[in-house]
């Protein structure tokens, strides 16, 4: 099995060094494709000057989903593989993607906290993110189910609920490998997303019968951000994009249900209340409380809105109107170091 890997990043040079390294070490026959939003710490000429990246993808939008199609749509192995820029994979990780593609269409596996490196990214230009949404790596933080999706500990196995009578596998949105004919079935993640991205192609690879395999050595390590970063770290929640991707992956993958909406409301509901608690506390104040129920209501009706569109505009079992297929401007620049090694 020929074995690709995509690793989205923006503006994260130190730690994407870190992981291509882990790359490197432990995957050396894999091909690796970076693929660039438009960073401004020197990530270009980092992976530019390295011998390991076979593919460097630069892209001018700023959200991950672009940025993981753009590295699928250049990845030429039988399983394709996606990788945050802040994880890195140990020693046994490409053994259990080959073992968990040999039984699934998609196999993820758990992610583990670390303490950050004390140096400081280099450069930037005030926004250190992520490989997700709006550049948080834990991609999935506006959970379809109840509670946050953002544990401090690793899951013991993978996140599973049951929606509108589907059971649903989710997955980690930097630490997942698929067969490629499982890509091509869901014409990859779905752009109109800053957020959800993974959770969204969950819903549709369950609509497929796909299956999605858990490896417990298919782990990573994510090095969080340094408390010196220069942006101070991972950016605040944006109520309204939460909110609005939530409406959108649920109406577009379900229509309107009695169930989906109340799973909204639910979800909703408890956000409010937490956000109210922080009031109480002194963490917050009344008129950004308020401020924020505004943007969740707006996010929910816009999401809501986008989300019926899309479904009428694609009634296929791929249920995705903004995938790889639709679009071939994704790439402002590539350098690729397999047409000179041709």
């Amino acid at each position: 099995m020929d074995l690709s890997v995509v690793v989205p990043t923006l503006n994260g040079r130190d730690r994407l060094g870190a992981c291509l390294d882990a790359l490197a070490t432990h995957a050396p026959e894999a091909e690796v494709i970076v693929a660039n939003g438009p960073s401004a710490d020197g990530t270009t000429g980092m992976v530019r000057d390295r011998d390991d990246v076979d593919v460097l993808v630069e892209i001018s939008d700023r959200t991950v989903n672009v940025a993981r199609n753009a590295g699928i749509e250049v990845a030429t192995g039988d399983a394709v593989a996606l990788v945050d820029f802040d994880n890195r994979i140990g020693e046994e990780w490409p053994g259990a993607v080959r073992a968990g593609l040999a039984d699934a269409a998609a196999v993820t596996g758990p992610v583990t906290p670390a303490e950050p490196s004390r140096r400081p990214e280099a450069g930037g230009n005030g926004e250190q993110v992520s490989a997700d949404g709006e550049r948080v790596s834990a991609d999935e933080e506006a959970g379809d189910g109840s509670g946050d999706d953002a544990a401090d500990e690793p899951p013991v196995g993978p996140e599973r609920r049951t929606i509108a009578g589907r059971d649903v596998t989710y997955f980690a949105g930097g630490n997942v490998a698929f067969r490629r004919e499982t890509l091509r079935d869901i014409d990859g993640f779905d752009e109109y997303l800053r957020t959800g991205g993974a959770r969204d192609a969950a819903h549709r690879l369950a609509r497929m019968g796909h299956e999605i395999a858990w490896r417990e050595a298919l782990g990573v390590t994510k090095e969080l951000p340094s408390p010196t970063a220069a942006d101070g770290g991972r950016s605040a929640h944006e109520w309204g994009w939460k909110y609005r991707a939530l409406a959108y992956r649920l109406l577009k993958n379900y229509g309107v249900r009695p169930t989906v909406m109340a799973r909204v409301g639910s979800h909703a509901a408890t956000d409010a209340v937490d956000a109210a608690a922080d009031v109480v506390r002194g963490e917050s104040t009344p008129s950004r409380w308020a401020a924020n129920g505004r943007d969740v209501l707006v996010g929910l009706a816009s999401g809501g809105s986008d989300g019926l569109v899309a479904r009428g505009r694609d009634r296929s079992p791929a249920r995705n109107p903004n995938g790889i297929s639709e679009r071939a401007d994704r790439a402002v620049a590539k350098y690729d170091r397999r047409e000179r090694e041709e």
